[in-house]
């Protein structure tokens, strides 16, 4: 490209300034085009995109979709796993004023039908034979839908007119880079940039509409707190519908000039972070207990010497982790200890876990036990909470890096003002604040109101020095029969840190005392199982197991001693079935749906109460 075409596209790392992501893509590009961009592990060998080939390929499904009659404005849908492909896209639709749409990979077939349906897209870029399929069943109802693009035609009809490859949609805009920037130097910033579907945990999902100034100002954000950099390298693995990684596969990565990593497939999650060794990693608390469960089973089953091992230098972890949260260096004698815990233990499990370069982590998008924190902590890998959502741009709250206090989420990220309202509902605003729910101006209504205040639907609380706790969502405050209010929230997450627990769901609004549904986690319970040879078949064989009621049972009487009387569970009962999205049991982010769970597993409950 000339001087001339890039000319619009100030590189952030020459002190110019892009108010929107093309412009940041094509800045990039610009000055440092042969810096490696993205990476994909294709058959076990990774694949390197620069930044120009990133550039290149961004302009020319932009200005292929322009060829197939997209407007500004316009939607078109995303439904694809996590890879180089998702971003370019969404950088293409961005850059010609076009909005992005992106559909869940796991979505069942009603719930792509419903997105599609609700946006309006009138083009939809699928990865597969198995997405394609889905659009396919739905079609009739789909007048909106003009063009399905398909990244992977393996298996496909491509003599329906209606499809087409995305290799055909880069060739009808190859070479027109100097168009895509004259449309992106024309995009206006306060416009609708993508759409963002929240899970929908007590209905049918809504669209957020985001802007290219609200992307702009979580870029400017996450560059302050998070300590980002162009040095810094991920590993895409959230599912890029979400805010979380859209902002740090896409947002942060475009305008920061990180390296992202996009593993083999969802299987192969273990292998590939183990071979990326990120440097900065964000896991929501699903993952971390997923890795402190798998720690804690293996030690199980180590020998005498491992065991001891691992709990001497754990405890030390554990006493110099809390003088890093106030800011303290490691330094004498402490700094030789935390040095001897590294060679005889933490270096091992952190590259085990494929976090031994990690120097950043953050954990969000659902409340995390403290005893899953500080586990971490004494490892020396630094998690710091941080708290938004999509209708924020997840520009809420975070832990000061040097004032780490665990059980709360910090304080307001720079340029965002939090408040609580008199029921104690945490309200937020700032340059984050979304546009509104899409064809939903009754919700936008109800969610942000003539102040600008967003209404969160959480409740918190400020300590002494301001520092913001989440008590749990309005909506699942549990009041008992004897007028006492309970969080659920944090009973379940305490249940959660036990290896063998997966999901608990606390019952109780309007009953005399609490009890819990528990699901188990098939690994280690599995596993536990095996050493005891106690024969299974499936999952709801296994939780049906005596064996299996006593082992978690032991741990909810574990859990009770550190609850207040009101807060015990009186009794539990286990699920006989994994939960699952397709049976409407839990969102693509595999939240729990809690009124769908207590009307399917009605019978459960009610004998709990008998």
């Amino acid at each position: 490209m000339s001087a001339v075409d890039t000319a619009p596209f100030a590189s952030p790392a020459s002190g110019g300034v892009a108010e929107t992501l093309p412009a940041h893509l094509l800045g990039h590009a610009a000055a440092t085009g042969d810096r490696i961009a993205m990476r994909k592990k294709h058959l076990g060998l990774w694949r390197s995109y620069t930044w120009d080939e990133y550039a290149e390929r961004a302009a020319a499904v932009g200005i292929g979709l322009r060829a197939l009659g997209v407007e500004p404005g316009d939607r078109v849908a995303i439904h694809a796993n996590n890879r180089p492909a998702w971003m370019i896209a969404d950088m293409g639709v961005q850059g010609i004023g076009a909005i992005a749409v992106g559909v869940y990979p796991t979505s069942p077939t009603a719930e792509v039908e419903y997105v599609l349906s609700h946006s309006g897209s009138v083009v939809l870029i699928a990865e597969d034979e198995e997405q394609v399929d889905k659009v396919l069943a739905a079609r009739s109802d789909l007048p909106d839908l003009r063009t399905v693009v398909v990244k992977d035609p393996r298996g496909v009809d491509l003599s329906d007119d209606w499809i087409m490859t995305m290799d055909e949609l880069e060739a009808l805009g190859a070479g027109q880079r100097q168009d895509f920037g004259s449309a992106v130097a024309a995009l206006d910033p306060s416009q609708c940039a993508i759409i963002v579907y929240t899970s929908g945990t007590t209905g049918p999902p809504k669209g957020a509409m985001l802007s290219h100034d609200n992307l702009m100002a979580a870029a400017r954000g996450s560059g302050t707190e998070f300590e980002v950099g162009p040095d810094q390298e991920v590993l895409s693995y959230l599912p890029l519908c979400h805010i979380a990684e859209r902002l740090i596969s896409g947002v942060n990565a475009v305008t920061q000039g990180y390296v992202v990593n996009f593993g083999e497939s969802t299987e192969t999650f273990a292998q590939d972070l183990a071979e990326v060794q990120p440097t900065f990693f964000v896991g929501v608390p699903r993952v971390w207990e997923k890795f402190m469960a798998l720690i804690q089973i293996k030690m199980g089953d180590a020998g005498w010497i491992k065991r001891k091992n691992y709990d001497l230098w754990m405890g030390v972890g554990g006493r110099l982790a809390r003088k890093r949260w106030r800011g303290e260096k490691l330094r004498g004698v402490n700094g030789l200890l935390y040095f001897l815990g590294w060679v005889f233990l933490f270096r091992s499990l952190r590259r085990k876990l494929g976090l031994s370069r990690v120097r950043g982590a953050l954990s969000g998008a659902a409340p995390v036990s403290p005893q899953v924190l500080e586990y971490f902590w004494a490892m020396g890998i630094p998690i710091r909470e941080v708290y938004g959502q999509t209708e924020n741009t997840a520009q809420g709250t975070i832990i000061p890096a040097d004032d780490v206090r665990i059980g709360m989420v910090g304080k307001a990220m720079t340029g965002a003002e939090v408040i609580l309202a008199d029921d104690g509902e945490i309200l937020t605003r700032g340059p984050g604040t979304f546009l509104g729910y899409f064809r939903n101006p009754e919700a936008t209504a109800e969610t942000v109101d003539a102040d600008g205040w967003l209404h969160t639907g959480d409740v918190g609380e400020f300590d002494d020095d301001g520092f913001l706790r989440i008590t749990d969502r309005k909506k699942d405050i549990i009041i008992t029969a004897g007028g006492k209010n309970i969080s659920p929230s944090e009973i379940e997450n305490r249940l959660k840190t036990s290896p063998y627990v997966r999901e608990a769901v606390v019952i109780g609004d309007q009953r005399k005392y609490l009890t819990a549904l528990i699901g188990i986690e098939l690994d280690t319970v599995g596993d536990w199982a095996t050493r005891r040879r106690i024969a299974f078949t499936t999952y709801g064989d296994l939780s049906a197991k005596p064996e299996v009621k006593e082992l978690v049972s032991e741990w909810v009487e574990k859990v009770n001693t550190e609850m207040a009387q009101v807060e015990t569970i009186k009794g539990f009962e286990l699920l006989p079935k994994e939960l699952d999205q397709e049976d409407g049991e839990v969102t693509a982010t595999q939240k729990v749906k809690r009124r769908a769970i207590e009307t399917e597993f009605s019978e459960l409950i009610e004998g709990m109460y008998r």
